[in-house]
């Protein structure tokens, strides 16, 4: 299983867009986000980054999804891409196999 981690601000062009337009956008991002979940992802959490965040990263919202695999987060990036979402948001991603915290202070101690 991965684990994906996208955080996101808007860009000027998503500023630019009249509220109408933003929501036609989300809308049509609705049936996509179904399929991924009719195919096995779940959505742990989306949110927004909460401004007394200690040590706050500059981006705005976040999304943490699981994947069954692979094959399946590659498929989810090129639908981001080919939706348009870059065109309107800066965005920074992270993925990788889900893991307990035993394994991951393993792996930074081989660092």
């Amino acid at each position: 299983m991965k684990t994906y981690v996208e955080l996101w601000k808007a860009k000027a062009a998503w500023n630019d867009l009249s509220k109408e337009e933003r929501g036609n956008y989300m809308n049509a991002l609705g049936p996509a986000i179904q399929q991924l979940l009719d195919n096995g992802v779940k959505i742990i959490s989306w949110g927004v980054n909460d401004s007394s965040t200690y040590n706050r990263v500059d981006y705005d919202f976040f999304a943490v999804w699981t994947f069954p695999n692979d094959e399946a987060t590659q498929s989810f990036e090129k639908m981001v891409e080919g939706a348009g979402w870059y065109n309107y948001f800066d965005q920074v991603n992270a993925k990788g196999d889900s893991s307990t915290p035993q394994e991951v202070i393993g792996k930074m101690i081989e660092l």
